[in-house]
């Protein structure tokens, strides 16, 4: 069979999720890399190889390479998030954290985890994808474009560094780009000049092929099943390509770099892929109005599973609700939305909001990450594995999380809440994502930037202006309140607030109006009402949410 009949993609996934939009440390370059690679290859029997512990990494990250304990485990947990893991073991994972009294304890249930060692290797090379420097300018990345050249850096280092993890080109140049150093990196220590180079007689191990299947998949053209890289180069009519000898079992380093190459193409469930030949969505809940301009595509009616992606864009002075199969395990992006409110409560893979303003978002439960860029005045609630943020200006965030929130560069006036709403199936969505109600580390954020780790740029939201939120469709399930409560100084200002109604009330009542005055103070309040939904901007939620007769009852459609 002739090798034109097999087709490989580089995987979205982990550079969507994968790799954090910030410069990574410098201490992540190749050469450390390389000298990782050899130090934990010669100490397997420390838990370094072909498994690597917590406890070894600390030691490498902490000690060796210099970085805090909390960025070391930052990136392990990332890394480990990736993991193919069913959902009973994360809400496990979960139980053994919030069972531990002390900070050793902690340590004590991370040393227990491990990763696997070479695959971990490409995770941590791949964070240069958002490394902006002048040398890989002029080694082939791309220059600066003339409009952002005029800006500071430090906002040109961010425009550049965020719309890669999405930008299915790049994931696909950045693997080409870098192709050898990802295979030396893959490489036994003895099949290394000093310098950590391959020769022509390099033999690339059946391990590392397996590795390299966390960045690469494929097809062979005659069926439209997926495999894993591995498999495809294991294939036995492959064999002379791919460069295998059955003797050693082995692969010729030469051989295997050049199948590589004259395969790779584009990733056809990437964004572009999506975008050029996805479907148009439905939305079950949508207001008639300024629509012309939005695009929604999914793939999902064609994509694995695992590839699934939804893109919106432009969605302006609407409200848009959406629950259904469709956004199950979905990569969603939502892009450039405007003065809108959007639901969509179904359990999800990711969520990245970019560009957006003066809207709310309400997710469904988000299994990896939730990434915020270059957002002002939005609102976003949802629970998450990890929620990260850069360049957002005075957005807020509810959110119940097991991880710590991340502050990368750019941002103002960040604040942070408890998680505030619930809808029917929500409790069933955070089963099916394995996310629990504790630990929760919503107050707790980490500010990951090269500039400061100033903490002024968040607050926590003041009990006095916190309210419950509510989702206002209709839909089958077993949740009737919010998942793991509130914290109790927001549970005692909700009590204080109700107190004060129920005094309000009695006073009314105990004012003895006849029936005129009644109807004019009804009118009075009335009127003080609207003045303040007009003020605050809710009267536009309000309205768009006045559906055709039967719309609400949709939104589980």
């Amino acid at each position: 069979m002739d090798q034109s009949g097999v087709l490989l993609w580089v995987k979205a996934e982990p550079f969507i999720v994968g790799a954090l939009q910030v410069p990574p440390p410098s201490k992540f370059s190749l050469h450390y890399l390389r000298k990782i690679a050899t130090y934990v290859r010669t100490r397997a029997t420390e838990g370094a190889y072909p498994r690597l512990y917590w406890s070894t990494w600390r030691h490498i990250a902490c000690g060796k390479l210099q970085l805090a304990k909390d960025l070391a485990w930052l990136y392990f947990e990332i890394f480990d998030s990736l993991s193919a893991r069913t959902p009973e073991a994360r809400l496990e994972w979960s139980e053994v954290l919030s069972n531990c009294m002390s900070e050793d304890e902690v340590e004590k249930q991370r040393n227990r985890l491990s990763v696997d060692t070479l695959q971990f290797l490409l995770f941590l090379y791949i964070q240069q994808l958002n490394k902006v420097s002048l040398r890989t300018s002029l080694i082939g990345e791309e220059w600066p474009s003339p409009k952002s050249r005029s800006q500071s850096p430090d906002l040109t280092e961010k425009s550049n560094c965020h719309n890669k993890n999405w930008n299915d080109y790049s994931h696909q140049a950045f693997v080409s780009d870098h192709l050898s150093d990802l295979l030396e990196l893959l490489l036994d220590p003895e099949q290394l000049t000093t310098s950590f180079h391959s020769t022509h007689t390099s033999l690339v191990s059946r391990e590392a092929v397996v590795a390299l299947s966390f960045l690469i998949e494929g097809t062979v053209s005659t069926t439209r099943k997926i495999y894993p890289l591995h498999e495809l180069a294991l294939w036995q009519p492959l064999h002379a390509e791919s460069g295998f000898s059955k003797i050693s079992k082995t692969f010729s380093f030469y051989k295997l770099e050049a199948w590589l190459r004259a395969c790779l193409t584009g990733n056809p469930f990437g964004t572009s892929a999506c975008l050029k030949s996805g479907k148009k969505l439905a939305w079950a809940h949508q207001v008639e109005g300024t629509t012309k301009r939005a695009k929604i595509a999914c793939n999902t009616h064609m994509a694995p599973r695992m590839h699934r992606m939804v893109v919106m864009s432009q969605v302006y002075k609407q409200t848009l609700a959406k629950s259904s199969d469709t956004l199950v395990g979905a990569h969603v992006k939502i892009h450039r939305c405007n003065e809108s409110f959007i639901y969509l409560l179904s359990p999800l893979r990711s969520v990245t909001i970019e560009k957006c303003r003066n809207s709310t978002f309400v997710l469904g439960p988000v299994e990896t990450a939730l990434h915020l860029h270059s957002c002002d005045n939005v609102k976003v609630i949802a629970v998450c594995h990890r929620l990260s943020i850069s360049s957002t200006t005075g957005c807020i965030f509810h959110i119940l999380t097991p991880t710590r929130p991340l502050i990368l560069s750019g941002n103002q006036r960040v604040t942070f809440a408890p998680f505030h709403t619930h809808y029917p199936m929500l409790e069933d969505h955070m089963a099916r994502t394995g996310l629990a109600t504790v630990p929760n580390y919503w107050n707790n954020p980490m500010v990951v930037c090269r500039e400061n780790s100033d903490t002024s740029v968040f607050q926590l939201l003041p009990p006095s202006e916190f309210y419950i939120f509510i989702i206002p469709f209709e839909m089958e399930g077993d949740t009737t309140e919010i998942p793991g409560g509130l914290p109790s100084a927001y549970q005692k200002a909700l009590g204080q607030r109700e107190q004060k109604i129920q005094i309000w009330q009695k006073t009314v009542k105990e004012a003895r109006l006849t029936k005129d005055q009644r109807k004019q103070f009804q009118v009075l309040v009335e009127n003080k009402f609207y003045e303040w939904l007009i003020n605050t901007g809710h009267r536009q939620q309000l309205d768009s949410l006045v559906p055709p007769a039967a719309g609400s009852k949709q939104a589980a459609g």
